[in-house]
């Protein structure tokens, strides 16, 4: 048997939103996430310069895309999804005051046994975001 090739890490993750516009001024100007690339189905942001979040309206990806260097076949995705954002340690206090500012209630708190510490709130979709500190995993 050959050796299982690396995974170097997870560079996108895609969330499926009802109102792309609505996702966008979510994330754009509570979250402060620079958008990289946008059509009319879609939208890239930049996190952290290491990952992508790909925001999808829904239903707009059920054809096959026809790129100039290839395809991409059809996906869509349905209900409230996680996802969780690192955060510095000294950062979470101005985070919690942020999501205040901007009317976004904080539906959890957790501190995590290696010591990290994480706030849970919802997107204009419902889908459960975290905002998460070093010592949430043994990795991270």
């Amino acid at each position: 048997m050959r050796a299982v090739p690396k995974l170097d890490r997870v560079l996108e993750t895609a969330l499926y939103v009802d109102d792309l516009q609505r996702a966008a001024a979510f994330y754009e100007q509570v979250l402060g996430l620079r958008a990289l690339s946008e059509d009319s189905r879609f939208r890239a942001y930049d996190v952290g310069g290491t990952s992508v979040l790909l925001l999808f309206l829904r239903g707009a990806t059920l054809e096959t895309v026809q790129l100039p260097g290839g395809t991409i076949p059809p996906h869509d995705g349905h209900g409230r999804l996680h996802m969780a954002f690192g955060i510095a340690t000294d950062d979470l206090a101005a985070w919690e005051q942020r999501l205040g500012e901007h009317g976004t209630a904080i539906e959890g708190r957790t501190d995590w046994p290696r010591g990290g510490r994480s706030i849970y709130f919802r997107d204009p979709d419902g889908h459960l975001l975290e905002l998460a500190t070093p010592g949430l995993w043994a990795i991270y």
